[in-house]
């Protein structure tokens, strides 16, 4: 039994990138398809489509690279857990390695990048940050 699938929807993600594979397969949840649907407004992915029929479909998530084939994540981590929750105000949002990576966080409008909850004014619960 998972007990935390976003958790390991990254950690597929990771170790995809980590064998330069072009994409990855995750089982479909609709918070994952927003975690992917922020991945890719932020540039960190090419794109995402969902494969097969209820209740064994799959969110296909192709990986991008760089030209050379360096890895445009190079590191994607889980903050908030199941047993640990963090959450933050609009106010304490920091930016990661100086504005070169994002914060993702769960907010009363779905899942926002620290950019957009800047942008919008709002604060929420930190799921993971990525650069």
């Amino acid at each position: 039994m998972m007990t935390d699938p976003i958790a390991d929807m990254l950690t597929r993600i990771r170790n995809a990138l980590r064998i330069e594979r072009p994409f990855v397969d995750v089982p479909h949840s609709f918070a994952k398809l927003a975690l992917a649907g922020v991945l890719q407004r932020e540039g960190y992915i090419w794109d995402y489509e969902v494969q097969g029929d209820a209740p064994h479909s799959m969110i296909r998530v192709n990986l991008k690279y760089g030209p050379n084939g360096e890895r445009v994540i190079q590191h994607i981590e889980r903050v908030s857990t199941p047993g640990c929750r963090v959450y933050s105000k609009v106010a304490g949002l920091k930016p990661v390695l100086q504005g070169m990576g994002i914060t993702i966080l769960t907010t009363s409008q779905g899942l926002l990048s620290d950019r957009e909850c800047l942008a919008k004014k709002l604060g929420g619960e930190v799921l993971c940050r990525v650069w």
